[in-house]
């Protein structure tokens, strides 16, 4: 019988967990993760307002529950945890699914000023991350830039211009909620370096910004019009040619005098953050300009844009893990499909799966054929992987070696006390926001 660890219980380690259970009969699979709740970024990354989205946490939820699949939550791997070389002995295989734990910087002057953000960090606050800085977002700002077009740069800018009648029926925290709703930011510049045609936003989630109330989107045509890909649509691929129809409509829509407004911009380039009052006030730009080769070139002319916040949206990167070769260039670990290669020589029962297997690419649904793969590999492996002994049940080398795992009555207990803190704010399911909460949420069942 093999028994394997899948570190991480979003989306790749659910799939990969589900693969093996469907694949082997008599595998036995534990799911590790840091926090005590499950399902990743569908959980603490997917925007609160995109309920159909969220619902994936049902199919999560339906392959945690089965009967050789278990959940432990709050187990720590690597420094300060479980040392990843003691997890690799109680098992007969891990499967790293940690994702891509960090976002990339712009790497400009002023970057580290108050009031510049990354929005992995806003999106962490409003989802109610427990490791969440604890706000201070918002109060003063008027004018907000968002550096980025893909979607999670649509998602912080429909965030910030939504109002409190939209989010008050989703699981966003109470503080979160309330500071929105106190927010003074009228204006939301949403800017990319390069063309509306080249943008990585989907047209879906695009179209959502037109469709929010008392806030007018407004674009500048003739900055469209660099782009080599507006004048004849047709000529580009589906996916951006609906973009660039989008766009097109909305600047040739007259402002209907909302209070709010979002500002898509292109082809300017950040090149600092400028200082106000001890904290960012302003971002330089410079105008890019096509190159002719699918990329763009400066042009040596410069705009300012008054900011009280500023929120990086550039990508996420994967972090090096303990024990674990790792990529600097590409921020993930060299494999083999899916097996953990050590200076090009395959590591027998090592094996990553999701972001942190091939980059922070691709949509939910691409988690599970990069699961599967990695599940098939483990598999033609298990003659030799079955030689190794392990602990019948390791569990209790696990709280041996100092982890204190929330197991599935745990968090259906975190579950009971989020929907009894919603009750008693007048709203629905309503996210614990810290792990003091978290946890003591999680003791009160009894059972961990």
């Amino acid at each position: 019988m093999l028994r394997v660890a899948v570190v991480g219980s979003g989306p790749s380690g659910c799939y990969t967990a589900q693969s093996l259970v469907q694949q082997d009969s008599e595998v036995r699979v534990d799911v590790l993760d840091r926090l005590p709740c499950p399902y990743g970024l569908v959980r603490y990354g997917v925007a609160p307002d995109h309920e159909k989205i969220k619902s994936l946490q049902g199919t999560l939820r339906a392959v945690l529950e089965h009967d050789r699949v278990r959940f432990l939550g709050g187990v720590q791997v690597g420094p300060g945890g479980v040392p990843a070389a003691r997890l690799r002995e109680l098992y007969h295989a891990v499967v790293y699914c940690v994702g891509a734990a960090t976002d990339r910087h712009l790497g400009i002057p002023g970057e580290d000023l108050p009031g510049s953000w990354s929005a992995t960090e806003f999106v962490s606050w409003y989802s109610a991350h427990p490791d969440a800085a604890g706000g201070g977002f918002l109060p003063g700002a008027r004018s907000a830039v968002v550096i980025g077009v893909g979607n999670v740069a649509v998602d912080v800018t429909r965030i910030l211009a939504r109002g409190v009648t939209e989010l008050a029926p989703t699981d966003m925290p109470q503080a979160a909620l309330t500071a929105l709703a106190a927010s003074g930011v009228t204006d939301i510049h949403m800017v990319g370096r390069r063309g509306p045609s080249q943008a990585r936003f989907t047209t879906k989630e695009l179209r959502e910004l037109g469709a929010l109330p008392d806030t007018d989107v407004v674009l500048d045509p003739a900055e469209l019009a660099l782009d080599p890909g507006y004048g004849d649509p047709s000529a580009l691929p589906a996916a951006q040619r609906r973009n660039v129809e989008v766009l097109r409509a909305w600047a040739e829509r007259a402002p209907r005098g909302a209070p709010r407004r979002i500002r898509p911009r292109f082809f300017l380039r950040p090149v600092e953050l400028l200082a106000e009052r001890g904290r960012v006030g302003a971002v330089r730009f410079e105008r890019t300009a096509p190159d002719g080769r699918g990329g763009v070139r400066g042009t040596g002319r410069y705009e300012d844009i008054g900011a009280q916040l500023v929120l990086r949206s550039v990508g996420y990167r994967g972090v090096p893990l303990e024990g674990l070769p790792f990529d600097a260039d590409s921020g993930t670990v060299p494999h083999l499909a899916g097996r953990v290669l050590r200076e090009g020589v395959v590591t027998p029962g090592e094996y990553v799966a999701g972001w942190i297997k091939r980059g922070p690419t691709g949509v939910i649904g691409t988690n599970r054929p990069c699961a599967k793969e990695t599940v098939l590999s483990l598999l033609e492996d298990a003659p030799v992987l079955e030689r190794q002994d392990v602990p019948e049940d390791p569990l209790t080398a696990l709280r041996a070696a100092g982890a204190e795992p929330v197991g599935w009555p745990g968090w259906q207990a975190i579950e009971r006390a989020e929907a009894d803190l919603g009750a008693s704010l007048g709203r629905s399911v309503v996210k614990l926001p810290d792990w003091e909460s978290l946890l003591a949420a999680a003791r009160a069942a009894g059972s961990w």
